[in-house]
């Protein structure tokens, strides 16, 4: 018997294109010299925004992958099993070369930006298969420079545009994963009190063989084809090469003990491990491993940034269309004078995110530039902490905006707010975030200098900047340890600020400084303001 009909009940969020309906990302992507991949973003963005899309994302985490220890005669397998899903989503993120892009050959000016933009919109749809990608990102250029000779065959597959989930020698496969393995129980962080031993096998120094035993307490995607593991060797603590499969094909002799049990990240394998007497190559000299895992960390620490983005952005997406359907006494949710000022404060914090990002990007792509260079060691820390902190209140509020229904699991969002927090643990929390700026402030002391160049350009145009900036050159003259996270916080602010007020519409600009940089609290946007942001964050 029917009781009632359902009316009034908005429809999920799907079949849209991720990229198009998003301006802010669509003017900085032009902005900052990738406008070439504008055809191919708008069609990686309406595939990533089909229902079938969605659907993978959801499957994959809903059905986590499993360790297979054993095979049925009782040997070792030390073997994962995903759901189609997840291969799935790991085809179409290589295909896109979201894992080498800007490694390639022939890559274009602008590929940093580009590969970023395809990384976002990668992350509205799916988070864990991130992490495979960003790891393999981050290794690559490291492992161009030193990979040993010995495994000099897998830079081709490594370089492809191919997913090979398949447990075969390296040389044999379509595609590479690259992984990472430096926490341990004892130390988290503190990597220089790794216990793990590495004892050369003959010769020492960089790309020999040494025999690694100890253990690893988060080793993510074991079933990577390689990982980068520090350990400490004679000459102290090192970066080896550790592949999954030895040169003469047999397994190398790490065992996965069990996979963690995750508040989110749920698709994505984390593992802890036992290394017996394990086969590493060591990449550098000994006592060269925290500079040169570093090298990888700056790029999966901006990947961190980019990924709570667009958690929040996908978040605000599906709020958004609910309060444009949703009916309140007679009137959209989207026009009710309080809903609306909510909603608008979201798209202006994810405007003055993309701005930052992008423009982290682009300093990104400049290696040779050392003012770009300095700028990307500078404000990937920063950025890190501030956008990571921000990702889970974020979607706890576009939660709440939809009601009970975005608290259930049909909705999205209960994944995404599980998922949120994990970009401010992961590749450092916002602790070693904020005092990794300082340690970048004193070590480039012509920074402050630099930046006080760049606030010039955009003095006089708003006075919240200007008073903001002269407390900052305060700080910045002797930083404190203990006020590390609010020098971060400004740092990030300020620099936001900039590139809002020289790229971005004057009225919306002037709303972002009041709302985030006045000290009597955020100010009330305007009508014409509040219209032209909401269609800004609708692709208008």
């Amino acid at each position: 018997m029917s009781t009632h009909t359902v009316f009034n009940q908005p429809f999920p969020l799907s079949n849209s294109n991720l990229f198009l309906s998003d301006t802010p990302l669509c003017d900085a992507v032009a902005r900052y010299g990738a406008g070439w991949d504008r055809d191919l973003l708008a069609s990686v963005g309406q595939q990533l925004g089909s229902s079938e899309s969605l659907e993978l994302g959801r499957l994959a985490n809903a059905f986590p992958p499993e360790l297979l220890r054993y095979d049925a005669r009782g040997a070792r397998l030390d073997d994962l099993r995903f759901h189609p899903a997840w291969h799935l989503l790991m085809q179409g993120l290589c295909a896109n070369r979201v894992h080498n892009l800007p490694w390639q050959a022939d890559a274009r000016p602008g590929a940093f930006v580009a590969r970023a933009a395809r990384f976002m919109l990668h992350g509205q749809v799916e988070s864990g298969t991130l992490c495979p990608i960003t790891m393999t990102f981050g290794a690559t250029p490291l492992l161009q420079a030193s990979l040993p000779a010995l495994f000099a065959d897998w830079l081709p597959p490594l370089l492809s545009d191919r997913y090979d989930a398949h447990l075969q020698p390296a040389p044999q496969k379509r595609g590479l994963l690259i992984g990472m393995g430096m926490t341990e129980k004892q130390g988290g962080t503190d990597v220089l009190s790794n216990t793990t031993r590495a004892e050369p096998v003959d010769s020492r120094g960089n790309g020999e063989a040494y025999r690694l035993t100890g253990h690893k307490w988060f080793f993510s995607v074991p079933q990577s084809d390689a990982h980068l593991v520090l350990a400490q060797a004679p000459g102290g603590i090192s970066c080896f090469f550790l592949p999954r499969l030895l040169p003469d094909g047999t397994r190398n002799a790490v065992r996965i003990e069990r996979l963690k049990e995750k508040l989110g990240n749920r698709s994505n394998a984390s593992s802890e491990v036992e290394f017996d007497g394990a086969l590493g190559w060591l990449l550098g000299e000994e006592g060269e491993g925290v500079r040169q895992i570093l090298k990888m960390g700056g790029y999966t620490r901006f990947d961190c940034a980019l990924g709570s983005h667009s958690l929040m952005r996908r978040a605000f997406s599906v709020a958004l269309y609910h309060a444009h359907q949703r009916l309140v006494m007679g009137k959209a949710l989207v026009d009710q004078p309080l809903m609306r000022q909510l909603l608008c404060q979201q798209a202006l914090q994810l405007e003055g995110q993309t701005a930052l990002l992008m423009r982290l990007a682009h300093a990104w792509s400049q290696p040779e530039n050392e003012q770009q260079r300095a700028w990307a060691r500078l404000f990937t820390p920063a950025a890190k902490f501030a956008i990571c902190q921000e990702g889970a209140p974020f979607v706890a509020q576009s939660m709440e905006i939809v009601g009970g229904v975005g608290y259930c699991e049909e909705s999205e969002l209960p994944r995404l707010y599980r998922e949120a927090p994990v970009n401010s643990i992961w590749e450092g929390a916002g602790n070693v975030m904020c005092l990794d700026v300082l340690r970048v402030l004193r070590k480039h002391p012509a920074l402050p200098e630099m930046l006080a160049a760049q606030f010039e350009e955009v003095k006089g145009l708003n006075r919240h900047v200007d008073r903001h900036w002269r407390q900052l050159q305060l700080r910045l003259r002797k930083p404190q340890e203990a006020q590390a996270r609010e020098l971060t916080g400004q740092l990030v602010r300020l620099a936001t600020a900039g590139l809002l007020l020289t790229g971005l519409e004057p009225p919306l600009a002037d709303a972002w400084c009041r709302h985030y940089l006045d000290a009597r609290g955020p100010a009330l946007i305007h009508q014409a303001v509040s219209e032209r942001l909401l269609l800004r964050a609708t692709g208008g």
